[in-house]
């Protein structure tokens, strides 16, 4: 009985973060849910699918431009998923979602990584999301970390 209960609880957790077709914004509030959820898992290959699979995805930081979905993996894994690197849980808030076109959308908002209960690096990002079939999919991506104090 307890492998049921199991499946029930995935099936109400994945339920729960899907959002009715047709609005971008909480659709795209979905996407992020989930793909914290998939960051603090340390699945980066998940957190990773949200992104478009191409060489025109772009990503811009304080340390400059990448352009590509595998450069933009490789700094992830290097930074953050190093074997033996600490394990940061990722968190999304003040989500903004703006249609462009009906598959373009312009989100903001911000991100925060924590540390057990320290701030390790917050600060406001932009995405610029096409929708790709039924999956809206990041092409742009500019993230700014908020001042050290």
């Amino acid at each position: 009985m307890r492998r049921g209960a199991f499946y029930l609880g995935a099936a109400l957790a994945v339920a729960a973060c899907e959002a009715p077709a047709g609005d971008p914004g909480a659709e795209i509030d979905a996407m992020l849910r989930r793909s914290a959820a998939d960051w603090n898992r340390g699945d980066l290959a998940g957190f990773m699918n949200d992104y478009a699979r191409d060489s025109t995805l772009s990503y811009i930081s304080g340390r400059g431009v990448l352009y590509g979905w595998q450069p933009l993996f490789d700094r992830y894994e290097r930074g953050y998923f190093a074997p033996g690197a600490a394990r940061d849980s990722l968190s999304f808030s003040d989500l903004a979602v703006r249609a462009l076109d009906d598959d373009l959308a312009l989100a903001t908002a911000r991100f925060q990584l924590t540390r057990g209960k320290a701030i390790v690096a917050s600060g406001p990002f932009t995405l610029i999301l096409q929708k790709r079939g039924a999956r809206w999919l990041i092409i742009h991506d500019h993230s700014s970390s908020d001042p050290k104090p």
